[in-house]
């Protein structure tokens, strides 16, 4: 029996993988605690570890867990930026989830930039106490407006669909651009110039890193909003914070930020924000923060259940290879992925 660690586990992590493991023969332990040094000691005498984005996979976590005889990293999300994929190279396997539901994303941008920009947050609470003005509620039509799409894979496309269903213009940018129809790839300074809304859908690398930055949006069109449900290291936050307060900026929906891991998907109401950036994003009036949320739809759990155990019993069963593995070998994880015909090691 395959046993493996389940880290930072939410009631409804629990609720999607008891059946799918069960139905597997799958032993499965369960830590509330995130993955860090001091507690990969909690994976001894499993084969693998399943984490999910704000746990720490760095290279002493993998060296910890390649001591205790630990053989695969189970990414139950697409992203890998927490994981140290190089260092983990001869040591560890690390398989992802690369598509889950990315409806439940591009839907979740949309409705944050709806809200926004409709005002619907406002009014909710308004009528709530039984206030009925509409005074500082005025929003504008997206039809004719141009939106700006930063990563145009699966998500990216989607919301590119979803824009388009509104009558929206659509710019886009991606290092391998795609054949779609009505949409004109450009560079990242028109982009910026021309876009009434930017939304990011790219993965966080080192070039990515920060790629909204003062300079950037400082080359913005005044009064853009920024959308960004993809990685929260993608913008510089101090820096929104500026562009805002100067009013570069008109309007932020944010579902990721850069400092989330030891904030996001836990109650902190009972306590202090000690975040002086965050603090400062959610008390402005025209920015709308939710806590990694985009990716939470019922679809979306089942798929990444699935897909999961899928990954963890193709790792151990037969040959060992599995088409969501992500490695070292050629110095490209993507492309020794798109190649790969045996394992990596």
């Amino acid at each position: 029996m395959i046993r493996v660690a389940f880290f930072d586990t939410k009631p409804y992590d629990k609720a999607a993988f008891e059946p799918c493991a069960a139905a597997h023969g799958l032993q499965v332990t369960y830590f509330d605690t995130k993955l860090t040094e001091d507690t990969a000691a909690l994976a001894e005498g499993c084969d693998a570890v399943c984490v999910f984005v704000n746990d720490t996979v760095n290279a002493a976590v993998i060296d910890k867990l390649y001591a205790l005889g630990v053989k695969l990293i189970a990414l139950r999300s697409a992203g890998y930026n927490n994981v140290d994929v190089r260092h983990a190279f001869g040591k560890v396997h690390v398989v992802h989830v690369p598509a889950y539901s990315p409806y439940a994303v591009a839907e979740h941008a949309m409705a944050m930039l709806l809200t926004s920009v409709r005002r619907i947050h406002k009014a909710y609470n308004r009528t709530r106490e039984f206030n009925f003005s509409l005074n500082g509620l005025t929003g504008f039509d997206f039809h004719g407006k141009t939106v700006g799409v930063i990563g145009t894979g699966k998500i990216g496309r989607i919301f590119i669909d979803i824009c388009r269903g509104f009558g929206m213009r659509v710019l886009a940018f991606d290092k391998f651009p795609a054949d779609i129809p009505g949409v004109e790839y450009v560079p990242l300074s028109r982009l910026f110039e021309e876009s009434d809304v930017i939304s990011l859908h790219c993965p966080l690398t080192e070039e990515t890193h920060h790629m909204i930055d003062a300079s950037a949006m400082e080359s913005m069109k005044k009064g853009v909003i920024l959308v960004n449900t993809s990685r929260g290291a993608l913008v510089d936050a101090e820096a929104l914070v500026t562009a805002i307060k100067a009013r570069k900026v008109g309007a932020a929906c944010l579902d990721v930020y850069e400092e989330e891991a030891d904030v996001f998907f836990e109650d902190r109401s009972g306590h202090i924000l000690s975040d002086d950036v965050l603090s400062r994003l959610i008390s402005m009036p025209n920015v709308i923060v939710t806590s990694h949320q985009a990716f939470l739809t019922e679809e979306a759990l089942a798929n990444i259940a699935d897909t999961t155990v899928s990954n963890i019993l193709s790792c151990f069963e037969n040959d060992g290879i599995c088409d969501n593995e992500l490695c070292y070998r050629c110095g490209n994880v993507e492309q020794c992925r798109k190649d790969r015909k045996s394992r990596c090691f």
